[in-house]
């Protein structure tokens, strides 16, 4: 649930703050599967992201807000979170460890 809630909060962003709600332009995502870990990428068209323009939600102005915890959930959920802004858009990597089976068949513990 929380990879899915991740994901979920990372696409609305690349629609809503990347794309615009342009119409004319697309929302990439990408999904990997290593034997270690699980990596979903999503990439906008938009003009790129000023990580300095995003507000801190745990500031005491911030508290009450209904929106801007986006970015605070994805990397709450996730293991690693790579954001890569540029001229031509964003992109933002999920990654969550995964743990193989272990011996006998049975998964291993996270």
């Amino acid at each position: 649930m929380r990879i899915s809630m991740a994901v979920r909060e990372a696409a609305i962003n690349a629609v809503l703050h990347g794309n615009a709600y342009d119409p004319g332009k697309k929302v990439k995502l990408d999904f990997e599967s290593t034997p270690r870990d699980l990596v979903i990428t999503i990439s906008d068209q938009g003009k790129g992201l000023d990580m300095s323009k995003i507000p801190d939600p745990l500031a005491p102005e911030n508290l009450l807000k209904t929106s801007g915890r986006g970015i605070f959930l994805i990397r709450s959920f996730m293991d690693e979170v790579h954001i890569h802004p540029s001229h031509s858009g964003t992109e933002i990597k999920l990654i969550k460890h995964v743990h193989g089976p272990a011996v006998g068949g049975k998964e291993a513990s996270p």
